[in-house]
């Protein structure tokens, strides 16, 4: 295994994650404003090391195998680990939680789909899919509306930015789908 730059960086969101999540979970009541920076801040230090390992990658001609595989990975982590705990933070506004667990299942069920496409993709072509761009357009609608939540909270800023990372999670998916039909059927 190559434990070059990105790679480094790759773990080091896995690191951060459970740290984020806890963040978010925990401190309710007193100190409730500071906590949410701090779990904004975990959270977009741990979103910011997803743009800067693949820039890195890619500029200093470094791409492994392992990067392709565990970057996607470590934002499923962190992605999900977050709306997780965003859940468990806001199961008492039932109205939110009845609609974002359905987002948050789409996110689940996308990234299960994409996950076995890669893998069969692999298996049969010996090739390990990296992500797409309108992947890259989903994590970032998956980040904005984390912070979101992270921030303010549930409200109409809220729904409206779960409502457009569903939508661009469904469109994601579907894109994979499309794409990579022809290695599935062979």
């Amino acid at each position: 295994m190559n434990m070059n730059l990105p790679n480094r960086l790759t773990l080091l969101r896995l690191v951060l994650s459970p740290l984020c999540a806890a963040a978010i979970v925990f401190p309710i009541g007193q100190g409730d404003v500071l906590w949410r920076i701090v779990a904004a801040l975990l959270f977009a230090a741990a979103s910011a090391t997803d743009f800067l390992d693949g820039h890195i990658a890619r500029r200093d001609k470094i791409v492994t195998d392992f990067g392709k595989f565990m970057d996607p990975v470590a934002d499923k982590i962190l992605v999900l680990g977050s709306m997780l705990a965003l859940l468990a933070r806001y199961g008492e506004n039932t109205l939110f939680a009845r609609i974002f667990v359905w987002a948050v299942f789409t996110v689940l069920l996308r990234e299960l789909v994409v996950t076995s496409l890669r893998m069969v993709a692999a298996q049969k072509s010996g090739v390990v899919i990296a992500a797409a761009w309108v992947g890259k357009v989903k994590t970032v609608s998956q980040i904005v509306c984390i912070l979101v939540l992270i921030l303010i909270g549930p409200g109409i800023l809220a729904y409206l930015s779960a409502g457009f990372m569903t939508a661009m999670t469904l469109y994601s998916g579907a894109a994979y789908l499309i794409g990579y039909w022809p290695v599935l059927k062979e």
